[in-house]
């Protein structure tokens, strides 16, 4: 089969892989139908050291069982699954607490001889607890927004989530890219009075407004930690999510929380360190957020999906076959594609 295998920065190729097979009575084999590139693939296609072996791609996919182990209830041959960005028992402790992405017994996709989501295969550990059963067929035009189920869209409610987003509630969400732009479309499902998106690709913040946004601030740095204030009579909102990574967006979230408000970090981080002194102290200001524990969501979130009443799968304004994807890749570096689709 061919899957996606990153060399170096910069560095992406599709390459024929062995076909996935059980290897555990606990596995499933699943065809992929739909796939994507994620905002946190861009940071190795930057700074990827070289290696020679290179390093499967991709964590966000759905498909089609092929085959299935042993041990594996509830799945059959020819139901359409999507798969959360980790592997996970559904069963330990952590599991049963909704932190998926902390399973005794769970993985990622990509490493330790698993398969990565970017291929047209993939041998899933922890079939029965990591993949969830989809109510349509592999042709249903809902397959780009029940994609989105696999990360992005959850990790955008993780975010609204964690920091305590509902009615009444005012929320600024730093960054344009396809989880800033899902978390305001979950900030609206849950109710919050006032959404400010912060970004400065216009046609991402129209996107961001059609999902929810009250405002737009295009300003960076101290001008935008600024506008904001202004924008919430000086307060600061009550909700921050931070879903870039970058440390002068972490600057900016401590800038613009209100007091005893909490800034919930999405984003990859590419820093060390950040402040946390005296002033947050003083201000009871919650850090909090992380990697989404996607499986924990997916049924909360699928029959708004389902139903139509939210459309996470926007985010994708491109789509490409598989011979295509080192040209998705740099499309979204080069921020000429918010998210890319791949199919086969």
């Amino acid at each position: 089969m061919r899957a996606t295998v990153m060399y170096s920065a910069g560095d992406v190729r599709v390459e024929n892989v062995p076909d996935p097979k059980i290897q555990n009575p606990t596995d499933a084999v699943v065809r992929v139908a739909a796939s994507c590139i994620c905002g946190s693939d861009l940071w190795p296609y930057a700074q990827m050291p070289a290696t020679p072996t290179g390093r499967r791609m991709g964590h966000e996919f759905l498909g089609v069982v092929e085959d299935v182990g042993s041990e594996v209830s509830g799945l059959d041959r020819g139901d359409l699954v999507v798969a959360p960005f980790v592997w996970a028992d559904n069963t330990c402790d952590f599991c049963r607490e909704g932190l998926h992405t902390s399973c005794r017994h769970g993985g990622q996709w990509g490493l330790d001889g698993v398969d990565g989501g970017q291929g047209e295969a993939v041998r899933v550990p922890q079939a029965e607890g990591t993949l969830v059963k989809l109510p349509v067929g592999a042709d249903s035009a809902l397959l780009p927004s029940l994609l989105t189920l696999s990360d992005v869209y959850c990790t955008g409610h993780h975010g609204v989530v964690t920091s305590r987003v509902g009615p009444g509630k005012s929320v600024t969400v730093i960054g344009d890219g396809a989880v800033g732009l899902c978390a305001v479309l979950a900030a609206q499902r849950l109710g919050a009075e006032q959404t400010i998106l912060m970004g400065r690709h216009k046609d991402r913040t129209d996107l961001g407004r059609e999902f929810g946004a009250t405002d737009v601030v295009s300003e960076r740095g101290e001008e935008g930690i600024e506008r904001v204030r202004e924008l919430t009579g000086g307060d600061g909102t009550h909700a921050v999510v931070e879903a870039v990574g970058a440390e002068q967006s972490m600057h900016t979230a401590l800038g613009i929380v209100r007091d005893g408000g909490a800034i919930s970090r999405l984003g990859v981080p590419q820093y060390t360190a950040v402040p946390l002194g005296m002033d947050t102290i003083m201000k009871n200001v919650t850090v909090t957020g992380g990697a989404a524990p996607a499986r924990a969501y997916i049924e909360e979130l699928l029959p708004d999906v389902l139903e139509g009443k939210v459309e996470p799968g926007r985010v994708f304004n491109r789509t490409v076959g598989f011979d295509a994807v080192p040209e998705g890749y740099r499309a979204m570096a080069d921020r000429e594609a918010l998210k890319v689709l791949i199919q086969p």
